[in-house]
């Protein structure tokens, strides 16, 4: 019997990041995936973390809404100006049929001023990138993360390790109320 997730995203990234993280973490269990596009509540580009992480949390909660599930996961990315530039990140928040909350951060890094003009102007971070480095549709595949860094790290890679930082209380279910 398999044990099925929605992303809250159509994205593949999003959900190839998702299905990689539940096996990782549960590697003796059979996953069934479905994205589906929910509302995130905040802006199209969230501006701080407090905003990222509600826009996480309540894809995760819409979709409980709208699909039975074992589990849901919201991903959210997000930016912050700070006084050393622009930082971009996400979050995750993973809520199980139980009602139990798990969540992650990503890393963190600093965006090339460029990119960073184009979002205060009001363009979100993949439009942005796509103007920038001429990709096309970049936030499906390897987003400003890989662009950056020549894809060491790409964006699946980023959610990957943010998901399973997610899936800790369901993994040491003892310790987590």
């Amino acid at each position: 019997m398999s044990t099925k997730i929605v992303v809250a995203s159509k994205n593949p990234v999003k959900i190839k990041a998702v299905i990689s993280a539940f096996k990782a973490m549960f590697p003796e269990m059979i996953w069934e995936t479905e994205g589906i596009s929910v509302n995130s509540g905040v802006s199209e580009q969230p501006q701080n973390d407090q905003e990222t992480l509600k826009g996480a949390y309540n894809r995760a909660e819409n979709a409980s809404k709208k699909i039975k599930a074992d589990y849901w996961v919201g991903i959210e990315g997000g930016v912050e100006e700070k006084d050393c530039g622009m930082e971009v990140f996400a979050w995750v928040v993973v809520k199980s049929k139980h009602g139990k909350f798990g969540r992650g951060r990503t890393g963190s890094f600093f965006l090339p001023s460029k990119v960073a003009e184009l979002i205060k102007q009001g363009k979100e971070l993949g439009e942005a990138d796509d103007i920038v480095f001429g990709k096309t549709n970049s936030k499906q595949e390897n987003g400003a993360v890989g662009i950056l860094t020549d894809n060491i790290i790409d964006r699946k890679e980023l959610y990957k390790n943010a998901v399973i930082l997610a899936l800790i209380p369901f993994k040491n279910k003892d310790l987590y109320n």
